[in-house]
């Protein structure tokens, strides 16, 4: 004798080797022998064979119409072989009553199984529903199987085209378009972005990275609701300060200036004047939404998006020629020792009297100008220049006593140009220059010093009125400690000073416009300011602000070094450029000598770290913003210690290989569910 059962949805047969009331012993055609429950044992059988069985009763179920086996099986329940007795015959064989039960079994959407070999019929509506519901996938399978044939012919279908941003870095894994681009990659047997470019879905290396960085980070577009910018209702005294400030001239966006009185009467007043948005923003406003919405200006080369509109920009910007609001802070200073003797900070105005550009000055304002005789210098606020030369170095010198050892700037800066002269937003087919600036020239350094100066300075004055602030600390400058944002006021190792603040640029970013807020209230109030201020101490909006602002500064600044990486490619391919000399780093990793490139170079992996090569470059990929080298020689015998040598930059090293993307092509088919830095930035 033989029985049919159900193993776990399975169904098997064998020969019955033994019986008892509860279960019975099988023997299957491999030979195994399987202990079964009698409850799930569906058929008894003398013939035919069991394997016989399970092919004719699959055949057979193949043949049965489950619309008109629908129709009229009964309403109550019932069971397989009833089944097949009404469908194919009142003498219904074993054959038939298998088929009946493996064709019940596969279509729930017809009929619910109600136990042992049991089933009833599902009501009109659940099968009308389920059929449309099989038929949508039948479609969209289709559908994915005509898109995949497409795409691996070389044309994209609008549709995924349209999505491409989506399908290749935040996919719906169960869409049909990301289905397909899956299903071509597998045909093609081409990498995503290869099969994706061939089909003309991704154009141009540049727009691609572009428009990725909008699809994550502007889904709703780049543009501003139209907003007016709030007057500032204050009554400011106008200061007698004749204040200066310094910037790059692609600078629209002027937060900071600073202003010296009192050169030779042996006590210096030393100035650093912010703009004053936060006078006229209040928290909440229309414009504040934007601004918090936003967070911090973008830059790139040859474009910027600005945190707010240029119009509510222009309103604030400290431009020369005018009496600009500012929040500024005084130092009073011993012109002969440079010690600080006290501070004041003031609500007011401010003559502008010039914007200085350090990038057309910077070859003119020298350290051997600023320490010589400033009057035969030649240039507008030569002896201002010379004493806030003088107290940055000091400065300086004092916070590296603090940090334990000097600031290095071994590394330039890069200035990258566009021919468009920032008249309209690239669309990669400009031609590039990259030039260079040595970090710490004596202008950078002046700005820097005095920025850290006014931060760490109202950072201070903060914790004193007890109002809560947001403050970058790190607690050492051991290996792997970063700067943190937080609400207190703790000592930043990196900086050297006992607290540090953002609170120089609120046209800019957004912490710098809530520090100022808080700094207002300080200013109005003194003693009195937590009662007032917008925010008070553990106020959960200023973590949220914290939390949004990291998030959004991270992602600015990896497209900032990625699109930067993306031109150094293209400024390398322009010049046509085939080696360049390089500096080890580890594992492989070289940093060019002369453009801001790191990368690795095959045969650069055994050496020690600093040891100074020549690579040829032998292929560049701007979609993937891969530089492929290999090592043509050593230029030098002697390398730097181990551990001595600069490492790179966390986005360095993210952008030195490939592009990584969401889509996964090897996915089962179906459903599926730095502190020169930090004070530039100032």
């Amino acid at each position: 004798m033989y029985a049919l059962f159900d193993d776990a949805g399975k169904f098997l047969a064998g020969r019955v080797m033994s019986e008892a009331d509860s279960s019975m012993q099988v023997e299957l055609d491999s030979g195994k022998r399987v202990k079964v429950k009698a409850a799930n044992v569906l058929l008894k059988f003398d013939k035919p064979a069991p394997a016989e069985l399970l092919a004719e009763g699959q055949r057979l179920s193949q043949e049965i119409d489950l619309d008109l086996a629908w129709e009229f099986a009964p309403e109550t329940e019932f069971g397989f072989a009833d089944l097949a007795r009404d469908y194919f015959d009142a003498k219904a064989g074993v054959a038939q009553q298998a088929a009946a039960l493996f064709r019940l079994f596969e279509a729930p959407h017809y009929f619910r199984r109600m136990g042992k070999g049991q089933f009833k019929k599902a009501p009109e509506e659940t099968v009308k529903a389920a059929l449309l519901g099989i038929e949508r996938k039948r479609q969209q399978a289709l559908q994915i199987e005509a898109w995949a044939e497409e795409l691996a012919a070389g044309s994209c279908p609008a549709p995924i085209k349209e999505q491409i941003y989506k399908i290749l870095f935040k996919p719906d894994k169960n869409g049909p378009e990301y289905k397909a681009v899956v299903e071509a990659t597998r045909r093609a047997h081409k990498a995503p972005l290869e099969l994706l470019q061939s089909a003309g879905a991704i154009t141009s290396p540049y727009q691609f990275h572009w428009k990725r960085f909008l699809f994550e980070e502007f889904p709703k577009g780049t543009g501003f609701p139209p907003l007016t910018a709030p007057a500032i209702k204050d009554e400011l005294p106008l200061s007698s300060a004749q204040a200066f400030s310094i910037d790059d001239s692609a600078t629209t966006e002027i937060d900071d200036a600073l202003s010296v009185q009192g050169l030779g009467s042996g006590t210096v007043t030393f100035g650093v004047h912010i703009a004053a948005p936060g006078l006229a923003i209040q928290p909440d406003s229309d414009v504040d939404k934007v601004a918090r919405a936003r967070l911090s200006t973008v830059y790139m080369p040859g474009w910027k998006l600005t945190m707010l509109p240029d119009e509510v920009v222009q309103a604030y910007t400290l431009i020369e020629g005018r009496d600009c609001p500012a929040v500024s802070i005084y130092f009073t200073i011993d012109e002969a020792t440079l010690e600080i003797k006290a501070s004041e900070t003031k609500l007011e105005r401010v003559a502008i009297k010039a914007n200085l550009r350090h990038d057309k000055l910077d070859a003119v304002i020298t350290e051997a100008t600023l320490t010589g005789s400033a009057e035969s210098a030649g240039y507008e606020f030569a002896p201002e220049l010379a004493f806030c030369f003088r107290l940055a170095t000091d400065l300086k010198a004092k916070r590296e006593v603090v940090r334990g050892k000097p600031e290095t700037f071994n590394r330039p800066d890069y200035n990258f140009r566009l021919d468009t002269g920032g008249a309209h937003e690239p669309d990669g087919s400009e031609t590039v220059s990259i030039s260079t600036r040595v970090r710490g020239a004596p202008l950078d350094l002046i700005v820097a010093e005095a920025m850290i100066l006014a931060n760490s300075s109202w950072g201070g004055w903060l914790a004193e009125l007890s109002l809560p602030g947001i403050y970058r600390s790190q607690a050492s400058l051991a290996p792997g400690i970063k700067v943190r944002m937080g609400t207190k006021a703790l000592p930043h190792a990196g900086m050297g000073v006992a607290q540090y603040t953002w609170a120089t640029s609120p046209l800019r970013r957004y912490v710098d416009l809530v520090n100022q807020w808080q700094i207002i209230a300080c200013a109005r109030h003194g003693r009195t300011a937590a009662l007032v201020a917008p925010f008070k101490p553990k106020d959960a909006q200023l973590f949220s602000i914290i939390s949004g602002f990291d998030a959004a500064y991270s992602a600015y600044n990896g497209f900032q070094n990625g699109i930067e990486r993306f031109w150094t490619l293209r400024y390398v391919q322009q010049n046509g450029i085939t080696e360049l000399t390089a500096t080890v780093m580890k594992d492989g990793l070289v940093r060019a000598d002369e453009l801001p490139l790191v990368f690795k170079a095959l045969g650069c992996e055994p050496l020690p770290r600093g040891t100074h090569v020549r690579v040829r470059i032998t292929g560049i990929d701007e979609m993937t913003l891969d530089l492929h080298a290999n090592l043509i020689e050593r230029l030098d015998e002697a390398a730097a210690v181990a551990g001595e040598a600069e490492e790179p930059d966390e986005e360095e090293e993210a952008t030195a290989g490939p592009l990584t993307l969401a889509i996964d092509v090897n996915e089962a088919e179906g459903d599926t569910a730095t502190t020169g830095a930090e004070a530039q930035a100032s």
